[in-house]
């Protein structure tokens, strides 16, 4: 064999052992990757910061309104006494009613054991699976977890379910308002009338941490426990941590939120 075809083989050789190593360093990353991604929340870069920051924002405001519309509601403000944390969703959009579409984004706040109330972390919701009445178009819903079963759901996973499959029994607030019905894990309310329909129990799909808000309304990158525990603060959450702590009380403001009425009484069986 002459030297240049020996010298061709070498370099080929080579060539072909530097490709299968890159190769193979380039798989090993990607699936070291993935396995750490694993149960981790979705993060998207589709928004500057300042963005997902003004709309965190006005979700706690949006909120507080939720809230005050809640206390105007029949038999409501005992059940928001007895919370062990609640789920606020400002706007559930008529999107959600479609498999796959999503609600809207909420925000949960937990009561800690020293009667105080968290700051709220954000979560988006996908969609309701029971009683949902066709041609409403949505609105304000809550989910008032009356205890630790409920409020634990929230802090072991990512993507979850509020449904009776899932062991959680979320109840339709008006059948509680009846008096038809104990309260179950969950207490479901919403501020547009027949939304979930005449059932006794309902269920929330596809729930989420969104961790782009929760970032971004505490500049800085958190777990769900992290906000709970009360490892940060945002002063701009005070209002509704104070509207909470003050129904918890027993004193809510409910005069604050005459534009609730509509809501309320849209609530009213």
């Amino acid at each position: 064999m002459s030297t240049n075809k020996l010298k061709s083989r070498t370099v080929i050789t080579t060539a072909l052992l530097a490709w299968a190593l890159t190769s193979f360093t380039a798989l090993a990353a990607a699936q070291s990757a993935s396995e750490s991604s694993v149960g981790a929340p979705e993060v998207s870069d589709t928004m500057p910061a300042d963005k997902y920051e003004a709309a965190a924002n006005k979700h706690v405001n949006d909120a507080l309104t939720v809230l005050r519309k809640m206390e105007l509601a029949a038999r409501m403000k005992p059940v928001l006494q007895q919370a062990k944390g609640v789920l606020l969703v400002p706007t559930y959009g008529r999107a959600a009613f479609v498999v796959g579409g999503k609600g809207g984004a909420g925000v949960l706040l937990v009561k800690r054991e020293d009667g105080t109330w968290s700051d709220p972390v954000f979560y988006n919701i996908s969609g309701l699976n029971i009683g949902v009445q066709a041609g409403v178009e949505g609105g304000a819903i809550a989910m008032v977890l009356n205890n630790d079963k409920a409020v634990n759901r929230f802090m072991q996973r990512n993507n979850f379910s509020l449904t009776a499959d899932s062991g959680i029994t979320v109840v339709n607030w008006a059948k509680v308002a009846e008096g038809s019905t104990g309260p179950g894990d969950v207490v479901a309310w919403s501020g547009t009338k027949g939304l979930f329909g005449d059932v006794v129990t309902v269920g929330l799909n596809d729930i989420r941490l969104n961790q782009n808000l929760t970032n971004a309304y505490y500049n800085r990158m958190l777990s769900a426990k992290d906000v709970i525990t009360g490892k940060v603060k945002n002063p701009q959450a005070d209002a509704l941590r104070q509207e909470l702590a003050s129904i918890s009380a027993g004193a809510g403001t409910s005069s604050q939120g005459g534009s609730g009425t509509s809501g309320a009484a849209g609530s009213s069986k």
